[in-house]
C-alpha cells in the first residue's frame, strides 16, 4: 500500500518540481540576458576583463565562506554521532553546487546534502535534522545580516525609498523564519501526527515512525545552546566574510567602495536572492537587484552586471567540484551494491542502507 500510494505522488511531484524548475531557469536566463543589453553588453564585457586576476581572488573569498558555512553545519552534530569536518566541507560544496547551478530551486542541494550524508553512515533522521536546523541558522543569520546592512544604509544617508522596500521585505520574512523556527518544534510534530492520524494502513505507521524519530533528532539538536550558538556566531562571520567579493570585484574594477557600501550591498543583495529563492541560482533577481543596490552609490549598471557575473564565476567554480563529488559518491554507492548484489551477498545494515527521513 504503501508504494502504490506513496511513490506514484512523489514522482508526480519530482515532476512538477522539475518543471516549474526549469521554466524559472529559463525565465532567470532571459531577464539576465535583458539585464546584460540594457546595460550595454561591450561595458560589461569590459568590466569583467578588468578584473583579471582579482576574479580568482573573489573565487578564493567565496570558497572561505563555504567553508564557514560547512564549519557552521558540522558544529550542530552531537559530538559522539558527528560526522568528519572534511565529510561536512565537502558536503557543503555539494550542497552549493546543487542550489546555484541545477535546476532544484535553492533548497534541493540541502536534501541532496542530507542524501549524501547517510551514505558516510549518519542516522538518515540525524542527516535530516541537522540540514533542517542548518537552514534556520542560515536563514536567521541572513536576516540578521540583512538587518545590519539596512541599518548601515540608514547611517549612511541613502535614498529612503529603498531603506523602506528593505524593511518592509524583511517585516514579510521574519514571519516566515518564526513559523519555520515553530515548525521544527513540538507544534510541527503534532501537527504532522494529526495529519497521519486521518489514514489507515502500514504506510502511515512507518512514516509516523520516520517522523518521530526525526523530531527526536530535531528536538536534540535545538536542546544544545551552546552548540547552536556556535553554528550561528560561524554562519553570520561566513555572512560577513562574502564583502570581501564586493570589496575585491570594484576595487579591480576601478571603482574601490568602502566597507560600509560593501556590506550594504552585499547584505540586501543575499536579502534579495533569499527572497527568490524558488528561482535556480536567482537568475536575474540577483542581477536586478545589484543594479539598484549599486546604483544607491552611484554604481554605473555594467559595473553592478559585471559584479553579478563575477559571482556567478563563483558559483561555477565552486559549485562545479560539488556536483562532482556528488557523482562520486553516488557512483561508489552504487558499485559497492553492484559487487554485494553479484556476490550474493544481503543489503548491508551500514552506511547505503540509510535514507534521510522525510
Amino acid at each position: 500500500m504503501r508504494a502504490g500510494m506513496i511513490g506514484p505522488f512523489s514522482r508526480r511531484r519530482m515532476r512538477l518540481l522539475r518543471t516549474t524548475g526549469l521554466l524559472s531557469l529559463l525565465i532567470g536566463i532571459a531577464v539576465l540576458i535583458g539585464l546584460t543589453v540594457w546595460s550595454g553588453t561591450g561595458l560589461v564585457r569590459d568590466a569583467v576583463g578588468s578584473i583579471g586576476i582579482g576574479i580568482v581572488l573573489v573565487v578564493l573569498v567565496r570558497a572561505g565562506t563555504a567553508s564557514l558555512a560547512a564549519v557552521g553545519w558540522w558544529v550542530l552534530f552531537p559530538p559522539k554521532e558527528r560526522p568528519r569536518l572534511t565529510t561536512c566541507l565537502s558536503l557543503r560544496f555539494v550542497r552549493e553546487g546543487a542550489n546555484a547551478l541545477l535546476p532544484l530551486g535553492q533548497v534541493g542541494g540541502d536534501l541532496l546534502g542530507a542524501r549524501l550524508l547517510t551514505f558516510v553512515g549518519v542516522p538518515g533522521a540525524l542527516a535530516t535534522a541537522s540540514v533542517i536546523v542548518d537552514v534556520l541558522a542560515l536563514a536567521v543569520t541572513q536576516a540578521l545580516f540583512a538587518m545590519t546592512g539596512l541599518a548601515v544604509l540608514v547611517w549612511l544617508g541613502a535614498d529612503s525609498s529603498i531603506a523602506w522596500i528593505a524593511a518592509g521585505g524583511l517585516a514579510l520574512a521574519l514571519p516566515a523564519l518564526v513559523g519555520f523556527w515553530i515548525a521544527q518544534r513540538r507544534g510541527g510534530h503534532q501537527a504532522f501526527g494529526w495529519f497521519l492520524a486521518r489514514f489507515r494502513g502500514n504506510w502511515a505507521r512507518v512514516v509516523g515512525e520516520k517522523i518521530d524519530r526525526l523530531f527526536v533528532d530535531l528536538r536534540a539538536l535545538h536542546a544544545s545552546r551552546s552548540r547552536m550558538g556556535a553554528s550561528l556566531v560561524l554562519h553570520y562571520l561566513d555572512w560577513l566574510t562574502g564583502i570581501g567579493e564586493v570589496l575585491v570585484a570594484f576595487w579591480f574594477m576601478g571603482h574601490p567602495v568602502s566597507l560600509a557600501e560593501a556590506l550594504v550591498i552585499e547584505s540586501l543583495m543575499h536579502a534579495i536572492r533569499g527572497a527568490a529563492f524558488a528561482i535556480p541560482g536567482a537568475l536575474g533577481a540577483q542581477e536586478g537587484g545589484l543594479i539598484v543596490l549599486c546604483a544607491v552609490f552611484g554604481i554605473p549598471p555594467d559595473q553592478a552586471m559585471a559584479l553579478s557575473l563575477v559571482k556567478r564565476v563563483a558559483d561555477l567554480a565552486t559549485g562545479l567540484p560539488g556536483l562532482f563529488i556528488w557523482q562520486w559518491m553516488e557512483g561508489r554507492r552504487w558499485r559497492a551494491r553492484r559487487s554485494a548484489a553479484a556476490a550474493g551477498e544481503p543489503a548491508s545494515p551500514g552506511p547505503a542502507s540509510h535514507t534521510p527521513a522525510t
